[in-house]
């Protein structure tokens, strides 16, 4: 799957010229979000007395639906999209979704969205950079307080740290940048590793929608103070790009599956319980 996602990307930054601006840019669009319906089943299990008793479960439903994006209301955060990481085969993976991560981001900018650059920890990388600087000098909101939002266990166990290399490493830290396939935007975008100045930017431009790409879907992606959960918990519309992203799941821990399907099952998860998801194309607006 993920080889055919890769491919179907490909086409993605071929055809992303002509909606990065132009009679496009600012104007409201349609993409197909996808969601997780919960549905009851019931099946019979006999008991140890040999009695039949019925037990209702719940499973989850893809559900697809349109979405108008409105630019102007819309911010994309690239999440800890990093020149490097501990886990080799984590780097590669980030390396090709960095480079066709670049092309729908212009097309974004085009379109009229704003787009801030979130890659933790290197800040002091980009203290001099105007777009860091833009972000400082946005005034500061608070946000509400967090929303009660259930949080069931991931469907994958990530304790290892998740890495797939054949010999993973220690976990450390080796990233110092964001990658530099991704552009930054001197005039025009943010950058920063925090919430609260995410949330106070969304305030001061009236962005309504935030749609976070990046990685990694069972870690940052979901935990980063800038990322899924925390904008769900203070009530911002939130979608991800499923096919610009990527997991920590390591095949050798449950649900023993290839990285590929544990990627899927918690995309599958962030849908049923976080957030819709949307692909790529659809942000650049070539599925028209």
């Amino acid at each position: 799957m993920r080889a055919v996602l890769l491919v179907g990307l490909v086409g993605v930054a071929a055809g992303v010229g002509a909606p990065a601006g132009g009679d496009d840019a600012g104007r409201a669009f349609k993409v197909v979000a996808r969601k997780r319906v919960p549905v009851s089943q019931a099946r019979q299990v006999e008991k140890d007395d040999g009695t039949i008793a019925k037990v209702v479960g719940t499973s989850y439903r893809a559900e697809t639906f349109g979405r108008t994006i409105d630019p102007g209301k819309t911010a994309v955060v690239v999440c800890d999209m990093w020149d490097d990481h501990w886990c080799r085969a984590a780097a590669k993976r980030c390396d090709a979704l960095a480079r066709q991560a670049e092309p729908v981001l212009r097309a974004c900018r085009g379109r009229g969205m704003t787009v801030i650059h979130a890659p933790s920890d290197c800040m002091d990388f980009y203290k001099d950079h105007p777009a860091r600087q833009r972000m400082r000098a946005v005034a500061k909101a608070d946000p509400p307080k967090d929303k009660d939002v259930p949080c069931p266990p991931l469907p994958v166990d990530d304790s290892d740290g998740g890495c797939d290399d054949p010999q993973p490493a220690k976990e450390h830290r080796v990233w110092t940048r964001q990658h530099a396939a991704i552009t930054i935007d001197p005039d025009k975008d943010y950058v920063t590793d925090d919430g609260r100045e995410v949330y106070g930017l969304l305030r001061t431009k009236g962005i309504t929608t935030v749609v976070v790409m990046g990685v990694h879907t069972d870690k940052c992606v979901l935990n980063r103070s800038f990322a899924v959960k925390q904008m769900v918990k203070w009530g911002v519309d939130t979608l991800l790009v499923r096919d610009l992203t990527d997991s920590m799941y390591n095949p050798e821990m449950k649900p023993f599956v290839s990285h590929e399907a544990g990627t899927n099952l918690i995309i599958e998860y962030i849908e049923a319980h976080w957030c819709p998801t949307v692909e790529a194309k659809g942000l650049a607006g070539v599925n028209r």
